[in-house]
């Protein structure tokens, strides 16, 4: 079986781009370089960058769109698709670009604060909103065989 999902780990090149379908619907537009850093032959540091686009729908393009902004670090998972088109002087053009599934900041070198969104749904077709965990309560009554965390 064929399978077709990447996770790419990058900087945005620009904010992410907000738009509306004519229906209503959320699409965000994202840019992002991917570097490779490493020694040739001759001991010689090398870095090469990669360019890709990606498409974000619905929720995760508002959220992106609030959240990301241009030189954020990104970890972005979802599907390579191909686009085709010909130009207005007959000449073909095509790019590989991802279907975002998940984008998230990357927390190897910097911190992020993480604010739920309501839902109108489940996430999965329901009409009813979730219900929100309760928060944890510390407690300092720990037992000899537990451990503090």
């Amino acid at each position: 079986m064929a399978a077709n999902h990447v996770t790419l780990i990058g900087n945005l090149v620009d904010d992410p781009e907000l738009r509306f379908t004519p229906s209503g619907v959320a699409m965000a537009k994202i840019r992002f370089a991917v570097n490779r850093r490493y020694q040739d032959r001759n001991g010689e540091w090398q870095e090469d960058t990669s360019f890709f686009g990606g498409t974000l729908w619905r929720d995760a393009a508002e959220n992106c769109a609030e959240s990301l902004s241009k030189g954020t670090r990104v970890i972005v998972t979802g599907r390579l698709e191909q686009r085709s088109w010909e130009t207005p002087e007959g000449e073909k053009r095509s790019v590989v670009e991802v279907s975002v599934d998940e984008i998230g900041p990357s927390l190897r070198w910097a911190t992020a604060t993480v604010t739920r969104s309501p839902r109108a749904g489940d996430g999965f077709g329901g009409g009813s909103a979730p219900t929100m965990a309760a928060a944890p309560v510390a407690r300092d009554d720990y037992g000899p065989d537990e451990a503090p965390f």
